[in-house]
């Protein structure tokens, strides 16, 4: 009688309430929070590689990659990335201390992949995190030097295409720069640029020729976005407005 007394007030509070979750699949649930925010982080339309969506998630606090499956988010079914996170939970009425515990899970990340998807949970591999080389740096491209070399015309004077092609073409350029000059009107455009991955702003410097004035200058941001034709010679011949 006296144990089905002691019982009665912990039944009552479990009919009321239902069976109460234990710390360690608490804390389990905030490591799978940790993984699923990350895979928010990770979420983009824009293709990349396997390296490239590794690095990233490695760069995420509180994230350790132990494995990336798959090339390309936009071959087949993307790419699967196994993180290792935490999550640490306290119960005072069951336990003495916090829990503490690792899980992993796999994130996927293509453009198939819904925002907030949950990640699946997965055995850990073994081995240690995986590391990521940094990034590749796009070439720096030569404003001052270009600058310095483009001839100057007085005013009234005459400009000279020829010229201002082979002070472009004498720069010794990095051959991932792609160069284009084009005359109009008397005056020369120059575009110098560097490939873009069609999501994110375009490096390039622009420059134009003409009598009583030479330019060379970076188009803001906005007009580097895709589709906004910033990064064009037409764009040096006929700069756009600045952006308000």
């Amino acid at each position: 009688m006296r144990r089905l007394l002691l019982l009665a007030p912990l039944l009552l509070f479990t009919a009321g309430c239902g069976v109460m979750q234990n710390s360690e699949d608490e804390a389990t649930d905030a490591a799978r929070e940790v993984a699923r925010k990350a895979g928010e982080r990770l979420y983009s339309q824009r293709p990349r590689t396997a390296e490239e969506v590794g690095r990233s998630a490695s760069g995420i606090d509180g994230v350790d990659v132990l494995q990336v499956t798959g090339t390309s988010t936009h071959d087949g079914d993307g790419i699967d990335v196994v993180v290792r996170t935490s999550g640490a939970a306290y119960n005072r009425l069951f336990d003495p201390q916090e829990v503490a515990v690792q899980r992993c899970f796999a994130v996927r990340v293509s453009p198939k992949s819904e925002w907030g998807e949950d990640p699946r949970d997965v055995d850990c591999p073994d081995g240690p995190r995986l590391t990521f080389a940094p990034p590749p740096q796009p070439p720096q491209l030569p404003s001052e030097e270009l600058r310095m070399k483009l001839p100057r015309v007085p005013e009234g004077g005459r400009v000279d295409e020829a010229e201002v092609r082979r002070t472009v073409a004498a720069l010794d350029l990095d051959p991932a720069i792609r160069t284009e000059v084009k005359a109009e009107d008397g005056r020369v455009g120059v575009l110098l640029s560097v490939k873009g991955n069609g999501f994110d702003a375009q490096d390039c410097l622009l420059a134009r020729v003409g009598p009583g004035a030479t330019e060379v200058w970076v188009p803001p941001r906005i007009q580097r976005m895709p589709g906004e034709g910033g990064c064009s010679v037409g764009n040096a011949l006929h700069p756009q407005p600045p952006p308000h």
